[in-house]
C-alpha cells in the first residue's frame, strides 16, 4: 500500500514488524488453543469451517471461549446457538414511523459476550496489531477508550485472545455497562473511570495520555484506529447489503436511498461507505441535539449512550457524508418507556394498530438504535421517501443495556405510574412529531466545515500531524484503506498456520 501517513500509529501495518512480539504472540495463542478468523469469514460467516460451526453449537454466546471470535458477525441467532443466513433485522411499519419508505434497522444485540456490534470493531482494532508483532500479549495491556461498549468489546476480545484488557470509561455510563466490567476484568483497577458522560471524550484521551506513559499500556483508541473503519466497511456494509438484496427479491423495484448511523466513534459509518459504493445510497450521520457538534458546532450534555460527542472522529469520512441530522435524548428516553413497558406497548398495539411481534421486537432497541430509527424517519420526511425506497441501520444494542436508566427517569418524572396518557404524549411528540428540523443537507461548504472542526481535537490536542490530517480529505485516502483487507487475511492465516492450532 502507499498511504502516505504514519501507518505504525494508526494500526495499518501489513507486514511483521516486531520479531520477538510476534513469536511470543504464537507461542501465546498456541498454548491456549487461540484460532482467528479472517475479515472475509466475519463477512460471510458461511464460510467459516463446518467443524468450527459444529463446535459453536455446543459453546455458550456469552462465554470467555476463544471460539466465540467465530460468532463476531451479524449472522446470529437470537439465541445464539446457531448461524442465520441472513442477518436478523426489521422492517418498521408506516403505522409506526408515519412514513410510506422502508425503514430498517439489524439487531446488534445477537453479537456475542456484550450484546452489541462494538465487539466488531474491537476486533477489527486489535487483530492486525497482533499478527504485525505490534502487540505483545506477555507484557502489553489493552487499553480501551470508550464511551462503554467498545470499552466492553475490548475487554471481552483481548480476554479471548490471551492479553490482559484496561477499560476506560465515564463514570456516568449506565451501571449494566460497569456491572458487565466487573464480571470480566482480571483486576478492579482495570476498570478507569473519567469524568462527566457521553459528551466528555476528552476526558477519556485524557486519562489514555496518563496511561500511555507507561511503555506496557497499548492504546487502542477507536476514534482514531483506521481499521475501526475498515472493519465496519468489510463486515457490517455486507451484512447490511445482504439484508437489502433479501428485501429486493420480494420487490425488485426497491432502492437502498440511505444509510442512517449515529456517529459515535464513527467506525459504523464505514459500513455506509460500503453501502455507496455498491448500491449508491446515501450517508446520513446522526448526534444528539443537546450536543450538536456537527450541526452546530455546539457543545453540552446528553443521555443517548453510544455517542460521544464535543468532537469529530478521525475515522469519520466526512467529506463522503451527505446529511448530519441531530436527535433529541428526551426523545430517546421517552421511547423507552414505551418500547418496554406493557402500557407503553399495549399503546402501540390497540391505539396505533402495530403488529404485536413488531412492538415485541422494539425491545431490542437500546438508547443509540432508537436515535437511528428517529433520524432515519427525520431523513424519510427530508428526502421525500415513498414506498420503494429503504433507508438502513443498525440497532447497536438492545433495551436490557438501560433498565437502571429506565428506573432513574420513572422515579424522576413518573413518580406516580407510567400511565397510557405519558405513552401518549411521548408518542405524539417524539414519533408523530418527527420534523425536518436540525438536519443539514452537505454540500462541499457544509463537508469542509464540519471536517476543519476536526483540526481542534486531533492536531492541536492529540498530536497528530496536519499532513495525516489533511490526507484524509482526499476520497482516494479511504479508497486505500478499503483495499487493505486481503493481506489482513493473508497474515491471519500465517498467523494461524504459525501456531498450528485446528479444531
Amino acid at each position: 500500500m502507499t498511504l502516505d501517513i504514519d501507518v505504525a500509529k494508526y494500526g495499518l501495518l501489513q507486514s511483521i514488524t516486531n520479531m520477538a512480539n510476534y513469536g511470543r504472540s504464537v507461542d501465546r495463542f498456541r498454548e491456549a488453543g487461540i484460532l482467528l478468523p479472517t475479515f472475509a469469514q466475519l463477512a460471510d460467516p458461511a464460510s467459516i469451517p463446518a467443524e468450527i460451526i459444529q463446535k459453536l453449537e455446543e459453546i455458550d454466546p456469552d462465554e470467555a471461549h476463544p471460539l466465540n471470535l467465530f460468532r463476531v458477525h451479524w449472522h446470529n441467532s437470537l439465541e445464539g446457538s446457531h448461524q442465520v443466513s441472513i442477518p436478523e433485522h426489521i422492517v418498521l411499519p408506516s403505522e409506526l414511523t408515519g412514513v410510506d419508505a422502508q425503514i430498517v434497522l439489524l439487531f446488534g444485540n445477537r453479537f456475542p459476550m456484550i450484546g452489541a456490534h462494538k465487539v466488531l470493531a474491537a476486533y477489527s482494532c486489535f487483530v492486525p496489531r497482533v499478527v504485525s508483532g505490534q502487540f505483545d500479549p506477555s507484557s502489553h495491556r489493552a487499553v480501551w477508550p470508550s464511551t462503554g461498549n467498545y470499552a466492553r468489546g475490548g475487554i471481552a476480545i483481548s480476554t479471548l485472545m490471551g492479553s490482559r484488557g484496561v477499560a476506560v470509561l465515564p463514570e456516568n455510563m449506565s451501571q449494566e455497562r460497569f456491572d458487565w466490567l466487573d464480571k470480566w476484568v482480571l483486576d478492579p483497577r482495570d476498570v478507569i473511570r473519567t469524568p462527566g458522560s457521553e459528551s466528555n471524550v476528552k476526558e477519556i484521551y485524557d486519562a489514555c495520555k496518563e496511561l500511555e506513559k507507561n511503555e506496557t499500556n497499548f492504546i487502542l483508541n477507536q476514534f482514531s484506529e483506521f481499521t475501526n473503519h475498515i472493519g465496519h466497511y468489510e463486515v457490517t456494509g455486507k451484512a447490511l447489503g445482504t439484508v437489502f438484496q433479501k428485501l429486493k427479491e420480494t420487490n425488485p423495484a426497491l432502492e437502498l436511498r440511505a444509510f442512517v448511523s449515529a456517529s459515535g466513534s464513527a467506525g459504523t459509518l464505514g459500513a455506509g461507505d460500503r453501502l455507496k459504493d455498491d448500491f449508491g445510497s446515501q450517508i446520513v450521520a446522526v448526534e444528539a441535539l443537546e450536543c450538536p457538534t456537527m450541526l452546530y458546532n455546539g457543545y453540552g450534555e446528553h443521555n443517548i449512550q453510544g455517542i460521544g460527542d464535543k468532537h469529530i472522529p478521525l475515522i469519520h469520512n466526512v467529506m463522503n457524508t451527505d446529511i448530519a441530522a441531530a436527535v433529541s435524548d428526551r426523545a430517546t428516553d421517552g421511547l423507552n418507556l414505551v418500547f418496554t413497558t406493557e402500557v407503553g406497548n399495549n399503546f402501540l398495539i390497540e391505539e396505533m394498530g402495530i403488529d404485536p411481534e413488531i412492538v415485541h421486537n422494539l425491545r431490542h432497541f437500546g438508547f443509540s438504535s432508537i436515535c437511528n430509527m428517529t433520524a432515519a424517519i427525520k431523513t424519510a420526511k427530508t428526502l421525500n421517501l415513498g414506498k420503494d425506497d429503504v433507508i438502513i441501520s443498525v440497532a447497536t444494542d438492545g433495551s436490557e443495556l438501560y433498565e437502571s436508566e429506565k428506573r432513574n427517569l420513572m422515579r424522576r418524572e413518573y413518580g406516580d405510574g407510567f400511565e397510557t396518557r405519558d405513552a401518549e404524549k411521548i408518542v405524539s411528540k417524539y414519533l408523530d412529531g418527527i420534523d425536518t428540523d436540525h438536519l443539514q443537507v452537505l454540500d462541499d461548504t457544509g463537508r469542509n466545515r464540519i471536517f476543519n472542526l476536526g483540526y481542534y481535537t486531533w492536531v492541536e490536542q492529540q498530536g497528530v500531524s496536519v499532513e495525516d490530517f489533511e490526507a484524509r480529505r482526499d476520497q482516494s485516502f479511504w479508497d486505500e484503506l478499503h483495499a487493505m483487507r486481503p493481506e489482513w487475511d493473508n497474515m491471519i492465516e500465517a498467523f494461524n498456520s504459525q501456531t498450528g492450532v485446528t479444531i
